[in-house]
């Protein structure tokens, strides 16, 4: 029989020398490099949802506006010339511009209107103010406006007219009238000059 010493340290050098081969194994490579081991596949739970944004780049501009009712066609021409065109932007600054025309007129200010008038309608409009006398009635300041929404809308060539039907609220401190008018603004889509002009006005039922 061995003796139990002589045993035990047989048994500890015989699992030193295989620990150190499996080490050798799995723990390096080639080189005496470490081994790069793949990471675990993640579980559900740790899983993220997917980044679309680039699967809907590749289907299409998500964001081209729809145009409904009755100057939809024009509206469109206008947009494929021009993307940068917005129906709602568009209409916030007519209320803006008609607001501003409005007051420049009641008060005479050729200086404020040059700018936002085509030269027919500021030739005539300038023509009225120079009409004034002293003794003329006080003329209407803009109250309110009740309605403002595009009428129709078209595409010549390069020329892109853009018609409003306003309703607005007018008065000289005594009595009130209400205005309908369809005012049409016109703009070059070719040109950088993001500013529409009014073209003309006319009465509406």
């Amino acid at each position: 029989m061995f003796d139990p010493v002589i045993e035990v340290l047989v048994l500890a050098a015989v699992a030193l020398v295989v620990l150190s081969r499996l080490y050798m194994a799995l723990g390096k490579g080639g080189n005496d490099r470490p081994v790069q081991r793949p990471n675990p596949a993640p579980s559900p739970r740790d899983t993220k949802p997917v980044d679309l944004s680039e699967h809907r780049e590749r289907r299409g501009p998500s964001d081209r506006p729809i145009f409904t009712g009755p100057a939809a066609g024009g509206l469109e021409e206008i947009y494929n010339a021009d993307n940068s065109f917005s129906e709602s932007g568009f209409l916030q600054g007519a209320k803006a511009a008609y607001t501003m025309i409005v007051a420049a007129f009641a008060r005479g200010d050729r200086d404020a209107l040059r700018p936002l008038l085509d030269d027919d309608v500021y030739e005539a409009w300038d023509a009225a103010i120079s009409a004034r006398t002293p003794g003329d009635a006080p003329h209407f300041d803009l109250l309110r406006i009740r309605r403002a929404e595009i009428d129709s809308a078209e595409l010549d060539g390069r020329m892109a007219r853009i018609m409003i039907r306003y309703e607005a609220e007018l008065g000289d401190g005594e009595t009130t009238r209400t205005a309908k008018e369809i005012w049409t603004f016109m703009r070059d889509v070719a040109s950088p000059d993001p500013n529409w002009i009014l073209d003309d006005v006319e009465t509406a039922n």
